[in-house]
């Protein structure tokens, strides 16, 4: 008998252990797998069946460089797939926020025309999508010795920026290991210099460019460790859509041989195994001779001659169902490039009472998101650059937004001209804003619209500044420019209102901004 039981054979009274919480064991930390299983029935995870034969390997298409570009050469699709989200993102371009001339708008905007930035930047962004990376050197005059030292605005003079140099990340730039470490710096976590090397241009031995002289054009970003299998590059648009792509070739090239098999002719002739298996040459050549002569005959005269014991038979195919199979792939595709069918494959709406503007108002939003995520970014370092190239100084309030997407027509902007400037209009009557602060947003509202631009900063000055509600002698009827006057201080002039007999004299001093009156 052990000790225990002779304790309990005595009547002693045995203690319980008491339990830690803090040191009880615990289970060993592992994969928990609590999914649905039916063995029986060879349903749920583990099981041998169809959908748990299904895997996903880690491909990288991204990488696979010479498929990339044939795709982009030869199918139209996936070359619509990487150039129309660029193409719309450039195509109402931009308009400064910041307090400039006309002068200086004009000035800014001939330099974009004799750089080609926007040639230049749907450059870079198509590659950038195709091949997952591409990136561009700011080529300023006289600093060509200076391409890995950091780029200094004070060493920027006047017309020297001359535009951009763009090479996808396959064939020209290769960047270094070094990353950028300060963390102020907009490029933090990338590479801190690249190496360009293009044969056809001055690069063709291979330059190290420092990061601040560099615009990178990432495709689809991905988690750390991916980003570092591709070198600090993002994946290419074509990835996630390639198999989507695959179905809806491969269907389209098998409907198209359907076409030839659509009326299958059948020849019943009496003997003809026997034909066929006979040892005479002479035999079977006659044999071939009366049905190539049948051919003939049947295709130039529309007759067919055979005899009485032979036959012919027609089987026709339908197509039933085949378009509705393809239309699928088509939205799959759609889907996968976040791109409505309706622009994507150029077609028209189908269904019932269907316009297509909630596909074409979700699509719009992501291309705005788009320009804010990847093309606000490049812009934002362009920028002032190209102002101390152009005006010889940043302004300080230098700011821009992207105008809408979406195309207004004629009556759309009239409309929106006009309820905006009503606005404006009763609040101005009603005394709550001031003449300059209406002068202020009849040019902020019409920037879009190209009305309104002749308000100069000079006329905003010289408006009032003073709300009163009585002022109903002032009207809004219209925008009339001050008839100067010779005498008097220029300050008391500053502001003052048309008299109400002067409304129908010619107004000669408009064009030379004499001054606003509302």
């Amino acid at each position: 008998m052990s000790r225990r039981s002779a304790r309990r054979a005595k009547g002693q009274r045995v203690q319980p252990v008491a339990r830690n919480p803090t040191t009880e064991a615990k289970p060993s930390g592992g994969i928990t797998l609590d999914s649905f299983t039916n063995p029986f029935a060879r349903l749920g995870v583990g099981q041998t069946n169809l959908l748990e034969a299904a895997e996903y390997p880690l491909t990288r298409l991204t990488q696979n460089y010479p498929l990339l570009n044939s795709l982009y050469r030869n199918d139209w699709i996936a070359r619509r797939v990487i150039d129309t989200i660029p193409e719309d993102m450039l195509k109402n371009w931009f308009d400064f926020q910041s307090q400039l001339t006309p002068d200086q708008i004009n000035q800014f905007e001939a330099a974009v025309r004799k750089t080609h930035l926007k040639k230049h930047l749907l450059e870079g962004l198509r590659w950038g999508r195709l091949f997952g990376g591409a990136a561009g050197i700011i080529v300023i005059e006289g600093q060509e010795d200076m391409l890995d030292q950091p780029l200094d605005m004070d060493m920027i003079m006047p017309g020297q920026y001359k535009g951009l140099i763009i090479a996808d990340r396959w064939n020209g730039v290769y960047p270094d290991s070094g990353l950028v470490q300060e963390l102020d710096d907009p490029d933090f976590g990338t590479p801190e210099y690249y190496t360009f090397s293009m044969s056809d241009t001055e690069l063709a031995t291979g330059v190290r460019v420092h990061h601040s002289r560099v615009i990178r054009f990432l495709g689809r970003d991905l988690p750390y460790v991916e980003r570092m299998a591709e070198n600090y590059w993002g994946m290419s648009e074509l990835e996630h859509v390639y198999t989507e792509l695959n179905k809806r070739n491969t269907s389209s090239e098998n409907i198209a041989q359907l076409i030839f098999q659509a009326n299958i002719r059948n020849y019943k002739m009496a003997d003809l195994g026997q034909m066929l298996s006979a040892t005479q040459p002479e035999i079977q050549k006659r044999l071939y001779q009366v049905l190539t002569m049948q051919n003939f005959l049947m295709s130039n005269m529309g007759m067919n001659i055979m005899d009485k014991d032979d036959a012919l038979e027609t089987h026709q195919y339908t197509f039933a169902g085949l378009n509705d199979i393809y239309e699928s792939f088509m939205l799959d595709i759609a889907g996968a490039a976040e791109i409505p069918v309706t622009r994507l494959f150029g077609r028209s709406p189908a269904g019932l009472n269907s316009t297509g503007e909630s596909d074409l108002t979700n699509y719009y939003d992501k291309i705005r998101q788009s320009q804010e995520s990847v093309l606000r970014p490049v812009l934002e370092k362009l920028l002032p650059i190209m102002c101390v190239s152009v005006w010889g100084l940043v302004p300080e309030d230098l700011d821009f937004d992207f105008n809408p997407v979406r195309d207004t027509s004629e009556e759309e902007r009239a409309n929106l001209i006009q309820q905006g400037s009503a606005a404006i209009v009763s609040v101005f009557q009603s005394g709550l804003i001031s003449q300059k602060t209406a002068l202020v947003e009849l040019r902020k509202s019409g920037a879009s619209y190209g009305m309104w631009d002749s308000i100069t900063d000079d006329d905003i000055d010289r408006a009032d500044d003073m709300t009163d509600a009585g002022m109903d002698e002032l009207g809004m009827g219209g925008l009339l420019p001050t008839a100067p006057d010779q005498g008097g201080d220029a300050d008391e002039q500053a502001g003052q209102a048309v008299p109400a007999d002067s409304a129908d004299e010619p107004l000669e001093d408009a064009a030379d901004g004499a001054g606003w009156a509302i």
